[in-house]
């Protein structure tokens, strides 16, 4: 099994905003701002979920690793640390998902 995680994608990234736009598609997300990073999210959900309905394995770990890293340029975008969205989804997991549902 692949040890990478999403840790290692986040530590990509950070690493990536210091670089220029010009040499890095994760700074050129960020300098376009929220908006920008929130669209590519939507666009690769969308493609995400295209792949999944067609029963293309292959598309959708691709458009999966897509969508994660784009979602991850966003979170960084709004300052929303990915630790912070783990100890979430920690302690959503500590119940059944309909009674943390019922819970909201």
């Amino acid at each position: 099994m692949n040890a990478f995680s999403l840790t290692d994608l986040q530590q990509i990234i950070d690493s990536r905003t210091r670089s220029s736009a010009e040499v890095s598609y994760t700074s050129t997300l960020l300098t376009d701002g929220t908006a920008k990073c929130a669209q590519k999210v939507g666009e690769e959900a969308v493609e995400t979920v295209i792949a999944a309905v067609a029963g293309d394995k292959t598309g959708l770990r691709n458009e999966a690793a897509d969508l994660l890293y784009h979602l991850l340029v966003l979170l960084k975008s709004e300052g929303v640390l990915l630790e912070d969205v783990m100890s979430e989804l920690s302690r959503r997991t500590r119940q059944s998902g309909l009674q943390e549902k019922a819970d909201r």
